[in-house]
């Protein structure tokens, strides 16, 4: 490590030490939710609803677009986004309908975030809160409740909460569908995390020490974790980072890449991991400085990945990249406990 940072320096942090604990947050979000995930699952495929609405901020709303993906393409029913501020600036009302509300937060308390949940609510949506925090107003106003069980997250970064809600979205679906490989897979994740968090990320560490932009692509499952991945850049770094699609990046983005310009993709071992792939590749034969976890390469890969369901590998990449990330903010003179200018619970109206 340069600038005299030591591997002490950056596992003192809050971000490293919470993120270690992703495995152990899981096992207990899946031990402790069984009956309510059972019986969710149980409603949705008596009484399917036409839509499915997310609501979030942040790392939270990263998550809803994971769980838009898991939604459409193993259950088959639209996911659309809520923008909070139609309830608690326009005072919109809704339309009613046969819908199901996904609130994700990890405190439960940001006011438009209420607002909107009980605008759906009053619309007929069943209400469904995936929170950490089960004191919350949040909590009170959902017709299930899906602890997330990270246990308490001090450092403003969030890193377990948010590994913890992406499981939480595959338990719903896995749940919801029945698929068997999907529920066979959650079951092996926790153990999974553990492994993955001990990969050596270095070589992106490296590669963005003195970086000051770079793109961030995924595509299907993993876009989620590649806005992710902007967003803790920014937030932790100072980084200047934006987060596309694989195929969205060829509709402009690509056109300021080119030699020694820092890209970072997540491809995850299904189709949806070829764009990824491809758009590296082509990133790379411009001369881009590109660091790739590729689940299909596994150990192999530049950043060492763990292959398994495709749904699976988004967490197992983003439990990498949080270790990676906080070295890679103490490298760079931040404290990723306290970034400048943010609170942990954000209160927008």
């Amino acid at each position: 490590m340069e600038r005299g940072v030591t591997v002490a320096d950056a596992r003192a942090t809050l971000m490293a030490s919470e993120a270690r604990e992703a495995g152990e947050a899981v096992r207990r979000l899946l031990d402790s939710n069984g009956a309510a995930l059972a019986t969710l699952g149980e409603t949705l495929r008596a009484h399917p609803p036409k839509v499915v609405v997310t609501c979030a901020r942040g790392s939270s709303d990263h998550a809803a677009t994971y769980g838009k993906y898991l939604i459409e393409t193993l259950v088959g029913v639209p996911v659309a986004s809520a923008a909070p501020s139609v309830a608690s600036v326009f005072r919109a009302p809704l339309a009613t309908g046969d819908s199901l509300c996904i609130a994700i937060s990890q405190s439960g308390r940001s006011p438009d975030l209420l607002e909107t949940v009980k605008a759906q609510k009053a619309a007929g949506a069943h209400v469904v809160a995936l929170v950490n925090d089960e004191t919350s107003p949040l909590a009170a106003l959902a017709d299930t409740l899906i602890g997330l069980k990270a246990g308490p997250e001090r450092s403003v970064a969030a890193t377990k909460s948010y590994i913890t809600a992406l499981a939480g979205l595959a338990a719903i679906v896995a749940s919801w569908s029945r698929d068997a490989e999907l529920a066979e897979a959650l079951a092996a994740l926790p153990d999974a995390l553990d492994q993955a968090r001990d990969l050596d990320w270095s070589a992106a560490q490296d590669a963005l020490l003195d970086a000051r932009n770079l793109l961030v692509i995924g595509r299907g499952y993993s876009l989620s974790i590649a806005q992710e991945a902007a967003l803790k850049f920014k937030e932790t770094s100072g980084l200047h980072a934006e987060a596309f699609s694989a195929a969205e990046v060829r509709h402009g983005p690509m056109a300021i890449v080119g030699k020694d310009f820092p890209v970072l993709g997540f491809a995850t071992s299904d189709a949806a991991g070829d764009s990824v792939r491809e758009a590296a590749s082509d990133f790379a034969s411009r001369g881009a400085r590109v660091c790739l976890a590729d689940a299909r390469a596994g150990a192999q890969s530049t950043l060492p990945t763990i292959t398994a369901h495709p749904a699976m590998e988004p967490m197992l990449m983003v439990q990498s990249f949080y270790l990676m990330m906080n070295a890679l903010a103490v490298a760079r003179g931040f404290d990723p406990d306290r970034p400048q200018h943010l609170r942990k619970v954000t209160e927008t109206r």
